[in-house]
């Protein structure tokens, strides 16, 4: 009777261990929406590089802290991660170049850089606010400045919501297309 308790316990014990190994890939997969600023950035770094670039590790690392100095918003925070900016606290340049060398997909780039570092995938994209379909006037300052920010523009001397909604409606014909 001892010895048929000691199996069956042993026999579970296996069984919750190969349970744990049969999900593990799955867990460490990405899954749609995951790692959003991550695979895009990869995809847009790698759709800049020559052919002759994409084969030299050493060629992509250079190419990719290039390609941050003009990186913005989650872009920069994602080089900031990477080691890709001057002032990055770590440097993992490597995970990125070998697979990108390897011709590997972004996706999958991603997953190996997310088991180095979590955060990388924490990176999301804002919401964007449709300016035509919102009143300005309930959205808060912060909101006010990311519309500007966006478009690369600035509001010199503005103080006052009202000073930012002004400014926003001032440019809103050169950025945003209405329909007719």
């Amino acid at each position: 009777m001892a010895d048929h308790n000691f199996l069956s316990g042993r026999l579970v014990l296996l069984g919750t261990i190969g349970l744990i190994l049969f999900l593990l890939p799955h867990s460490i997969a990405l899954k749609e929406g995951d790692c959003e600023v991550c695979v895009k950035t990869v995809d847009t770094f790698v759709s800049s590089l020559s052919e002759e670039v994409k084969k030299d590790t050493k060629r992509i690392e250079d190419e990719f802290r290039t390609f941050c100095k003009k990186a913005k918003n989650k872009e920069q925070r994602f080089c900031y991660y990477l080691g890709g900016m001057e002032d990055s606290a770590t440097g993992i340049l490597g995970e990125l170049s070998k697979p990108i060398s390897w011709s590997m997909p972004a996706e999958k780039v991603c997953e190996k850089l997310k088991k180095k570092d979590a955060q990388i995938c924490d990176l999301r994209y804002d919401k964007q606010i449709d300016v035509n379909a919102v009143d300005l006037k309930k959205l808060k300052v912060r909101d006010l400045k990311k519309i500007l920010s966006d478009w690369d523009e600035e509001c010199d001397g503005c103080l006052e919501k009202t000073d930012f909604i002004k400014r926003i409606e001032e440019l809103k014909h050169k950025y945003v297309k209405t329909e007719l």
